[in-house]
């Protein structure tokens, strides 16, 4: 296997590498005079370096709010673990197999952005004046668009259980762990979501005895396999529709298997982000950790005083009373999300607030402004992928050909269209999406308007506009 594997992952680098030779933006040359619109980046995480790298790409410039300290640079990736990274397999991300937070920096050297990077500078308001936006009451001057990069991931998230000082083990939250010692120890996580299955791996890995998890509520786990993720998020309805039991009945027959009791009772696959793992449901199996559903009431002397839950049993629903022995208590409860309260207050007016917004991503007042990566609630796809460079390409669209811009009213009937397409979910339209339904977006965004044919190859592709032109310069054969 080891012999086949490693020409196949060669096989894959090199694939990937012209990949970014042939639809990685433009590495700016130096002192490069950047001709484009002025673009405000929000947020120096992944989504924001990644959309300022395109608009430094095709000319435009740009400048970078991160309320943070320079070492906040990469957002998220850099508040987590060391061995940390996305659920999907590793072969659908960009940055494949390198450290996430390493590639972030890359390209944030690569296409200049150290001088185009404000730290320790919050966004308190952005407002548009006059074919102009400002931020923070114009300190840093105008700009032609925005960007609000902040992701959905903020500050950890800790959870307070009463009786904490009887318990003499440690208490860590689950972006914690580097340095912790789970030789020998049981451990006890406190979640169900992503951050749990990757506390559960990282202390099996690290030698714990026993892995408990205590999830309040049930999710889907799916294979971390890149055939079966792609095909799940090719369902181009968007959500849990009369087809829905066929993946479903396969993940129960030939994944979950003798452990379908697992399986969430209430909730179909595509109504929620599901989990991305293989290990937990064999270390299950292998004795190494056990998936207790339930409600944790209270710390005890020797661990977490739990109130044990049946299948399909809600929240605080009746159950049965147990300690559950722990050394280490990890707090798997995720982050606090970051909100756009800094944006104008029409956005926010029903029915056309977050998250119902043109593509999910753009104001219906404001086709300048885009919330990258900032607005999404659940989906099955992938994040950092290709959608971020259409994104912003969509944005650099606007701003570079006016005649592109949707007007509201055009925008308000697309939102009204697919809430009336999903009536049928059992989520509202935009709570749940898949990444086949978001490239049906941008075929009708693209389509549905005959002056945006031209741009297909630059909104897609990134071909057709170069850098080093004052006004965009389309390939001549479109």
């Amino acid at each position: 296997m080891d012999l086949l594997w490693v020409p196949l992952v060669w096989l894959f680098h090199l694939f990937q590498k012209l990949v970014i030779a042939l639809f990685s933006p433009k590495t700016p040359k130096p002192h490069q005079s950047l001709l484009g619109p002025r673009v405000a980046v929000i947020g120096a995480g992944l989504s924001g370096v990644s959309g300022a790298a395109h608009c430094i790409g095709y000319g435009c410039d740009v400048m970078i709010f991160e309320r943070h300290p320079r070492d906040g640079l990469g957002g998220i990736w850099a508040q987590v673990n060391e061995n940390s990274g996305l659920q999907i397999s590793s072969v659908m991300y960009r940055f494949h197999p390198a450290r996430i937070i390493e590639e972030i920096e890359k390209v944030w050297h690569r296409y200049g952005l150290e001088g185009k990077t404000v730290f320790n500078t919050p966004v308190t308001t952005v407002r548009r004046k006059g074919a102009k936006w400002t931020l923070n009451d114009g300190e840093q001057g105008s700009f032609d668009g925005v960007i609000a990069a902040i992701g959905t991931c903020g500050d950890p998230k800790m959870i307070h259980l009463p009786n904490q000082e009887a318990f003499g083990g440690v208490i860590e939250h689950s972006s914690r762990l580097d340095g912790t010692d789970f030789i020998g120890n049981r451990v006890v996580v406190i979640g169900g979501g992503a951050s749990a299955v990757e506390a559960l791996e990282d202390a099996t890995d690290k030698g714990a005895s026993r892995v408990d998890i205590l999830p309040r509520s049930d999710k889907w786990l799916i294979p971390r396999n890149p055939i079966i993720d792609a095909l799940l998020s090719l369902n181009i309805f968007g959500y849990e529709n009369w087809l829905a039991w066929i993946p479903e009945w396969y993940l129960k027959n030939f994944f979950y298997r003798d452990l379908k009791d697992l399986v969430p009772a209430k909730k179909g696959l595509f109504e929620s982000t599901p989990m991305c793992n293989d290990a937990v449901l064999d270390q299950i199996r292998h004795g190494q950790a056990e998936w207790l559903r339930g409600d944790p009431i209270e710390y005890t002397g020797k661990g977490i005083l739990f109130n044990h839950r049946d299948r399909g049993v809600p929240k605080g629903g009746p159950g049965k009373r147990e300690i559950v022995e722990a050394d280490i208590v990890i707090y798997a409860t995720g982050f606090r999300r970051p909100d756009l309260h800094f944006l104008p207050d029409d956005v926010f007016s029903p029915p056309y607030q977050p998250p119902a917004w043109y593509l999910q991503t753009f104001p219906p007042q404001y086709p300048t402004l885009c919330a990258l990566n900032s607005n999404f609630v659940n989906a099955i796809g992938t994040v950092g992928h290709v959608h971020i460079g259409i994104y912003t390409r969509l944005l650099l669209m606007f701003l570079l050909d006016r005649s592109t811009i949707p007007s509201q009213k055009s925008v308000k009937r697309w939102i009204d269209t697919t809430r009336w397409m999903k009536k049928r979910a059992p989520t509202r339209a935009f709570d749940f999406f898949t990444y086949g339904e978001m490239f049906l977006w941008f075929a009708e965004c693209i389509l549905m308007s005959p002056r945006r044919w031209k741009w297909v190859p630059f909104v897609f592709l990134g071909w057709g506009y170069y850098a080093d032109q004052p006004r965009p310069r389309m390939m001549n054969s479109i």
